[in-house]
């Protein structure tokens, strides 16, 4: 497997579930300060032009929650059985995908949604109060216990963990927060985590 990744973005919740899952994967630096991203040789691989980009059995897998569901086929130790409980797990991944990463895209990428630069400040000025308040639902209703279903990780735990490590540069007051500060000091102590920051891909 070959991960194409950029650190301090989303791809980082692959590579942690790649190291929870055990599978052995080569990181690919795609260097988004030169915009390699949006560059003919990269955009041959993923048109997306983003990150993560898995390329596994001959495919290339794209989008996040995509790739950790791959991930889960083949560490089935990382999706609970009860449907129940995996439901809630993909409510989780869900919710952060459609709404608090994109509350954090408006903090860098306004031109995704808008022409004008004016436009621009005013959706980066309003992500503090938009991320507060994903945090704000993240701290009240999507941690069971010391991770998102309880005492065993998910495929969720590593999204969340990836996603909340932006909030202290989203102008986000993480004393607020007692619950995500002790989920992201388990997730710091876990192997994987350790991993992936050993590697330099966080």
């Amino acid at each position: 497997m070959r991960l194409h990744y950029a650190p301090g973005t989303i791809s980082i919740a692959v590579a942690i579930a790649l190291e929870e899952a055990g599978l052995d994967y080569e990181a690919v630096r795609v260097d988004f300060a030169s915009a390699e991203q949006t560059q003919d040789a990269y955009l041959a691989l993923n048109p997306k032009g983003r990150v993560p980009l898995l390329e596994a059995e001959g495919a290339r897998l794209t989008e996040t929650g995509a790739i950790l569901d791959y991930i889960g086929a083949l560490a089935p130790q990382l999706v609970p059985q009860d449907p129940a409980a995996a439901a809630q797990m993909r409510s989780v991944l869900y919710y952060l995908a459609s709404t608090m990463h994109v509350n954090h895209a408006h903090r860098m990428r306004g031109h995704r949604w808008a022409d004008r630069e004016e436009s621009w400040a005013d959706m980066t000025a309003k992500v503090p109060e938009t991320m507060a308040a994903s945090a704000r639902f993240v701290e009240e209703n999507a941690l069971r216990g010391p991770f998102v279903l309880g005492a065993e990780l998910s495929l969720a735990d590593p999204y969340l963990f990836t996603v909340c490590n932006w909030l202290p540069g989203d102008g986000v007051d993480m004393a607020a927060f007692p619950r995500i500060a002790g989920f992201m000091d388990a997730m710091a102590a876990r192997p994987s985590v350790q991993a992936v920051r050993d590697r330099g891909l966080l």
